[in-house]
């Protein structure tokens, strides 16, 4: 055994007391919400007419965002994968990944900047004498903003399924002329097919737990989603009970969409290749030349003018005006500091059940309930998947309340949702990282006696620096750009720079809010970065 019997204690009690703090957090939150409404009065109002249509336009509002960002990316990643020597084609492909790393509401503000009333889209179809075609506004809004944010992250998806087509496939349909109808046939469509439902699932899981879109370009009672409808009946018209069904039926909702999601097959193995790199016969035709380009041109357009609206917009505000006032500082060491301590938090949390998950799967005497120990373990780090952060926020809204002042104990409700947050993609980062290092160097140090800070400091920091630090970078973004947990507890004493600048858009100061969208987003993206340029470190490679 390679973990003293301390170790392994100590690593399985950091685990199980993870684990509880998670379970009694979340548990804690639905518990409150079961509380406050009773089974036959939450029966009841299930079948208010207002309920069924805010369910049913959540759904509609879902598929249909699916559909077409599945739609739209099954093109590009096409045109991606044959145009491999493509002018650009690597800075498209990063320009797909900035819409993963940048705040929501600051890629609404930029789809408004392109496609709203005084937009540059319809400023030229105004032109072209049409009255005002396009409407941000409402379902055709959220749709628009659905496929701007998920169209990039099929399409990435999609991509690497294609690169994976071994380069045989394309020898032989060389061989055999096949045209690019054909090779779409029997080459991409199989390939396509077997990671369209994984792809589709997790979009359709986003979209209907959506709720910074939906309450920015929602436009009204008739383009409300559940996770909006919880928060205008609290902040608006104090409706608890209403609320409570609204969130119990979201967690309903995400167990289903979870448990589906569960059920689908894994990706499809293409088979065998002896690595060779071959360009794709169907990428050199003219036709397809043109067709492909016009296709990666318009997606770099469609993800690149919001983008460059924001940056516009955000310089021809007064920045230095923003700078000199003490809310934009309040609100920002406000924001710096939630996210900072929601990241490290996170962190903390996914080391230890990390290490713990590890030190179950080295003990040999396969102990009864180690296997559920081990399942919970993992599963824990996706709570937030059933109970959204709004809807945690409202379980702690309601069971606070009856104490005082709920705005007192607000930073801290937000900093344990953030970190909840992340907590999916730190864990994801990280166990593949910790689970390798230790594997590579553990005989090496159990041999030298190498244990406890020397470990960390000689051994173990030096290699899982990067992964920390773009979990930790990742996780900050995410919590800084976060305004569905602030949403439900924000008020003239507790501003962070996303309600800032959601309240500066409502108060129609939209270059204020212009301007700090610009300042929000230029931090998130350089945090997005950073994560991704760690020191090059050597691993000890010392395999046992």
């Amino acid at each position: 055994m390679l973990l003293t019997k301390a170790e392994m204690r100590r690593a399985m009690l950091g685990g199980a007391l993870s684990l509880a703090g998670i379970a009694v957090f979340v548990g804690l939150a639905v518990f409150a919400l079961l509380l406050s409404s009773g089974v036959s009065s939450i029966l009841a109002a299930v079948l208010e007419p207002y309920i069924l249509r805010v369910l049913r336009f959540t759904l509609l509002q879902a598929l249909l965002s699916t559909l077409l960002s599945i739609a739209f990316a099954i093109p590009v990643a096409q045109a991606l994968a044959r145009q491999q020597h493509f002018p650009g084609r690597m800075w498209i492909i990063r320009l797909m990944a900035v819409p993963m790393g940048l705040p929501v509401l600051i890629g609404a503000l930029g789809l408004i900047g392109i496609w709203g009333r005084q937009g540059f889209m319809n400023a030229l179809l105004l032109k072209l004498g049409m009255a005002e075609p396009i409407s941000i506004y409402g379902l055709s809004g959220i749709l628009l903003a659905h496929i701007f944010f998920n169209m990039p992250l099929a399409c990435r998806l999609m991509l690497a399924a294609l690169e994976r087509v071994p380069a045989e496939y394309w020898l032989m349909a060389s061989g055999l002329g096949m045209r690019p109808g054909s090779i779409f046939r029997f080459i991409e469509w199989p390939v396509l097919r077997s990671v369209i439902p994984g792809i589709a699932g997790l979009i359709f899981m986003l979209c209907a737990t959506s709720f910074t879109l939906v309450l920015t370009l929602g436009g009204g009672p008739a383009a409300t989603t559940v996770e909006v409808a919880i928060y205008q009946s609290l902040r608006f018209d104090f409706d608890p009970g209403r609320a409570v069904v609204l969130s119990l039926l979201q967690i309903v909702l995400t167990s289903v969409i979870l448990g589906a999601l569960s059920f689908l097959p894994a990706p499809g193995d293409e088979g065998m290749t002896a690595g060779k790199v071959l360009r794709r016969p169907d990428g050199g035709l003219p036709g397809a030349r043109l067709a492909d380009g016009g296709v990666l041109l318009l997606a770099a357009l469609f993800l690149g003018l919001p983008l460059m609206s924001v940056l516009l917009a955000g310089l021809r505000s007064d920045l230095m005006k923003l700078l000199r006032e003490p809310i934009f500082w309040q609100s920002a060491a406000t924001s710096l500091a939630i996210s900072f301590s929601a990241a490290i938090l996170a962190l903390l949390i996914a080391m230890t059940l990390v290490s713990a998950r590890r030190a179950v799967l080295l003990r040999r005497s396969g102990a009864t309930g180690a296997g559920a120990f081990f399942a919970a373990m993992g599963g824990a780090s996706s709570l937030v998947l059933l109970a959204p952060p709004i809807v945690l926020a409202t379980g702690w809204f309601l069971a606070l309340r009856s104490f005082g002042d709920v705005s007192a104990v607000a930073p801290l409700l937000i900093v344990a949702i953030n970190a909840l947050m992340s907590l999916p993609f730190v864990m994801r980062v990280l166990e593949p990282a910790f689970i390798v290092h230790k594997r590579r160097t553990q005989k090496l140090a159990a041999s030298l006696g190498v244990t406890g800070w020397v470990q960390l400091r000689l051994i173990d920091m030096p290699a899982l620096f990067k992964p920390v630090l773009t979990a930790f970078s990742f996780a900050m973004a995410l919590s800084l750009g976060d305004l569905g947990a602030v949403a439900l507890f924000g008020s003239d004493s507790f501003v962070t720079l996303p309600w800032l600048v959601y309240s500066r858009m409502g108060s129609y100061r939209t270059n204020d809010a212009d301007g700090l969208a610009l300042i929000l987003g230029m931090v998130c993206l350089l945090l997005t970065i950073a994560g991704t340029m760690g020191p090059a470190r050597r691993e000890v490679a010392v395999h046992g």
